[in-house]
């Protein structure tokens, strides 16, 4: 079964994506490799990782690497945002301090306003 998760914005709730958990090492490993490029408002979560490649991909997309909050549960904080990753090319090799990294459709960053330092709710999702 597929893990889903809704990411808010954690100062007021408002639902910015639906993303689909990456927790094992094949889901890791294979990440968007195949896919259809991602629907606005869809992503992919890889918690635990700091650094993401672009090889056998198709499209470009944004990541938002993110680090739990220490004083809240369930909420992480932006600590970087790559814009525009070109496939192939594309290569973030570390991201100091980040613990996991929200892959998103190129451009979905910057619509949904979100920068270093904001704050972002993992929630469960029921769909």
């Amino acid at each position: 079964m597929v893990k889903r998760l809704v990411v808010e914005r954690a100062t007021d709730g408002s639902a910015l994506w639906a993303v689909e958990v990456a927790d094992s090492y094949v889901a890791k490993l294979r990440g968007l490799i195949g896919r259809p490029p991602l629907a606005a408002g869809e992503g992919l979560y890889f918690p635990g990782t700091n650094g993401i490649h672009m090889l056998f991909m198709h499209f470009a997309i944004d990541c938002v690497f993110v680090r739990p909050a220490a004083d809240e549960r369930n909420v992480h904080e932006v600590v970087e945002v790559r814009r525009e990753l070109r496939p192939w090319t594309g290569v973030v090799w570390f991201v100091r301090r980040a613990k996991g990294a929200i892959e998103l459709r190129a451009g979905g960053a910057a619509q949904a306003g979100v920068n270093v330092g904001d704050r972002l709710r993992l929630v469960t999702a029921d769909f």
